[in-house]
């Protein structure tokens, strides 16, 4: 079955609930949360990224979050409350949908990083 990009952000859409930069910003201050920027690292370059955000790649996702890869990344915790963020939302719905089916159970996406620039401290 042939798949087109609308379709999988419209299934990453359904399966990662959208949030605000102020429900973000709640669930950080309570703890044990993982923000993760997606975007690539010429990006984040050239525009900072959130205080206290990981940046893996989109296209490194899957092996940072996975225990048993050799290139798992300790901050990624299925316990953890995940939020996800790129430019525009949609790369951050594809990981959102992802770490779902990876078994991550909070995850998050908030969108694009110029949504969060006024929200948060960014580095």
């Amino acid at each position: 079955m042939v798949t087109s990009v609308k379709q999988m952000l419209e299934a990453a859409n359904a399966a990662v609930p959208k949030i605000t930069p102020d429900q973000a910003r709640d669930m950080i201050k309570k703890g044990n949360t993982l923000v993760v920027d997606v975007r690539d690292a010429p990006e984040v370059s050239a525009s900072g990224k959130i205080a206290g955000a990981v940046n893996v790649s989109r296209g490194m996702l899957e092996f940072r979050a996975d225990p048993d890869s050799p290139y798992h990344d300790k901050n990624f915790d299925k316990e953890k409350t995940v939020i996800l963020y790129c430019a525009s939302g949609g790369r951050s719905a594809l990981a959102g949908k992802v770490l779902k089916d990876m078994g991550y159970d909070k995850v998050y996406n908030v969108g694009g990083f110029k949504d969060w620039t006024g929200a948060v401290d960014k580095v």
